[in-house]
């Protein structure tokens, strides 16, 4: 399943996910931080959807409230709705 995220409160414009069978098997953020973006979508690849969100879901990036990692979590929870 492919799924599109639009973050909100973050410097990324657009999260673009596949998942299979509750595993990550693409993870693509467009804006922000180029480099800790790919980073972060690379270390979730292969992963069990619900571990990434265990992982990333809270975490705050300059007192926002939320951060593309947690914005990330919000995606895979909605991906898992939808």
């Amino acid at each position: 399943m492919k799924y599109t995220y639009i973050p909100r409160g973050v410097c990324s414009r657009m999260i673009e996910l596949e998942i299979e069978d509750d595993v990550i098997k693409s993870c693509r953020f467009l804006g922000g931080c180029n480099g800790n973006l790919q980073g972060i979508g690379k270390l979730v690849q292969g992963m069990d959807v619900d571990e990434a969100i265990e992982r990333l879901e809270g975490i705050d990036c300059a007192g926002r409230g939320t951060s593309c990692p947690d914005q990330l979590a919000h995606a895979l929870r909605a991906a898992q709705e939808s």
